[in-house]
């Protein structure tokens, strides 16, 4: 499975991005689509996670209201709607894949398909 994120820029603070993930070479309509994170100079995170037939998602406390993740089955595409930025979501933003669902979702070493990651930046 390969995985293209797209959407990131720069935004002011309060403002809002929608990132989107597009999926080829599988049945996207299995997978278990994520989003994580990564901040200059720290680690990759866990943002959001939704699971193949879009039926639960859950999402990390620090986005927990203002993020929402959604998926569209027909166009091989997961969503990521940030509202309210804050500067401190200023990172690289990646998508990934998991064939099985485990409630490990927020690890890393759980997914195995990544995106090549999408930049937002929020000023303040």
């Amino acid at each position: 499975v390969q995985l293209q994120a797209y959407g990131g820029g720069l935004v002011q603070a309060g403002g809002s991005l929608r990132l989107s993930c597009a999926a080829s070479g599988g049945t996207f309509s299995i997978y278990t689509m994520g989003w994580f994170r990564q901040a200059p100079g720290k680690e990759r995170e866990f943002a959001a996670v939704i699971t193949w037939s879009g039926g639960n998602t859950f999402y990390a406390e620090s986005v927990k209201g203002r993020f929402t993740i959604s998926r569209d089955n027909a166009k091989n595409t997961v969503f990521l709607q940030m509202n309210s930025l804050k500067p401190e979501d200023t990172a690289v933003y990646y998508c990934a894949a998991m064939r099985y669902y485990t409630s490990r979702h927020y690890l890393s070493t759980a997914w195995d398909y990544w995106g090549q990651g999408t930049e937002v930046t929020v000023s303040s």
